[in-house]
């Protein structure tokens, strides 16, 4: 009986170097270096996937989170704490100066720079008598309204003054001036004033 051999493939010896003066042979699959996997990260308990947290904004300085800071520095914009006081109309402003006259606060002179024409003496005949004096509470003004005529430069008021229980009335003419300025040109108390001067 014969047997036939196949040359099988082998792998040639290769020569390794080793101390001087000696060979070694060996296979060099048995000496090529071993490359291991590269390690995998591990998942967490409970196979949960966590996200990335987003960054916290920033407390900008002055107000909370995220906001703007204000002014300078981060302070608030100083703001005066009391606000300019409003003007009075000039009708308003002439009823309690005729009221502090008629009710003996203030003397007539009070008024020189303030009237024209007759008014003035008007007033030196009415303050002696003080018709708006009270002995008990200072008289109050309740009311003042008022009636413009722009082309004559003038208006014409009207106002009710509280004297403890009572309640009187006031009628006073106001004209504009070329300097702007406002004056008092009549005054009449309770059909007093304008009319009395024209009976006497």
């Amino acid at each position: 009986m014969t047997t036939t051999l196949t040359p099988t493939a082998t792998t040639p010896p290769t020569t390794v170097p080793t101390a001087p003066g000696t060979t070694s042979t060996a296979p060099a699959a048995a000496l090529a270096p071993t490359t291991l996997p590269a390690a995998l990260p591990l998942p967490p308990l409970g196979g949960a996937t966590r996200r990335p947290r987003a960054p916290r904004p920033r407390t900008a300085p002055g107000g909370p989170a995220g906001t703007r800071p204000r002014g300078a520095a981060g302070s608030r914009p100083r703001t005066s704490e009391r606000g300019a006081p409003r003007a009075l109309p000039p009708h308003t402003v002439f009823a309690e100066r005729l009221l502090a006259v008629l009710s003996g606060e203030r003397p007539v002179h009070w008024m020189l720079g303030h009237t024209l024409g007759e008014a003035y003496e008007q007033l030196v005949r009415l303050a002696p008598e003080t018709p708006l004096r009270s002995l008990g509470p200072r008289p109050v003004l309740r009311r003042c309204a008022v009636q413009a005529h722009p082309a004559q430069g003038a208006v014409e008021a009207f106002a009710t003054i509280a004297i403890g229980a009572r309640v009187r009335a006031m009628a006073f003419r106001l004209e504009r001036g070329a300097d702007r300025r406002w004056r008092c040109a009549a005054v009449e108390l309770d059909g007093l004033g304008t009319a009395a001067a024209h009976r006497t």
